[in-house]
């Protein structure tokens, strides 16, 4: 039973956030990263959902207690009607030109092609990139950007403003305790997959040579 959703885009410091919310609950938290382990499954059941089939979502995300990233941030509306006591988490970054940057230098180089990108891989993420930003082409920033300040405003729109925790990169501990009513925990808020770990992982070099920091 989802207690958190995520209704932020990539590049948000998910990944921080997903290690946040697991140290918070005591319980795994969905993530893009999960989904790479679950190639078989996850690509073909969000696709269905994207393309509006009846959706189990128990069944989807069974034993995680929070979910953030692509794919399932993009169905934040849906998580969020089935979980109704969830709180729904929008992680942002400072600007959308800090956003823009940390994308193209890192998820928008492999987001065709790769180990994963299977044909069911590349129409989920195009179901959620649709989802998400509409018609708006990936190479076209300034229809990005527009399509960026709607999908936030589509958020606020949505969920209730009780229910929803705009945490901003870097916010800490704080905003997801008092939403969740849990206490601080006594140890550093995490800072991770920054956008130069992205690349010694991947082994990809960014358009520019070395990258700089930037969490996901």
């Amino acid at each position: 039973m989802l207690r958190v959703i995520g209704a932020g885009l990539p590049r948000t410091g998910t990944m921080t956030l997903k290690s946040a919310l697991e140290t918070l609950l005591g319980a795994p938290c969905h993530h893009m990263s999960e989904v790479f382990q679950r190639v078989e499954t996850d690509p073909p059941a969000f696709l269905a959902a994207a393309r509006g089939e009846r959706t189990d979502w128990d069944a989807i995300l069974a034993g995680y207690a929070a979910a953030v990233d692509w794919p399932a941030s993009a169905f934040h509306a849906e998580l969020a009607e089935r979980y109704p006591d969830a709180i729904v988490v929008m992680s942002r970054r400072d600007s959308f030109d800090t956003w823009w940057k940390s994308c193209n230098d890192t998820i928008f180089t492999g987001m065709d092609t790769g180990e994963y990108a299977t044909s069911a891989w590349r129409a989920m993420i195009d179901a959620v990139w649709e989802k998400s930003f509409g018609n708006a082409p990936r190479s076209d920033r300034d229809a990005v950007e527009a399509a960026y300040h709607r999908y936030h405003e589509r958020v606020r729109e949505t969920v209730p403003a009780e229910r929803l925790v705009e945490f901003t990169t870097g916010a800490g501990w704080g905003p997801l305790c008092d939403a969740l009513g849990l206490p601080v925990p006594d140890e550093p808020f995490p800072y991770l997959n920054t956008t130069r770990e992205w690349h010694e992982r991947t082994g990809e070099v960014p358009p520019g040579g070395v990258p700089g920091p930037g969490g996901s």
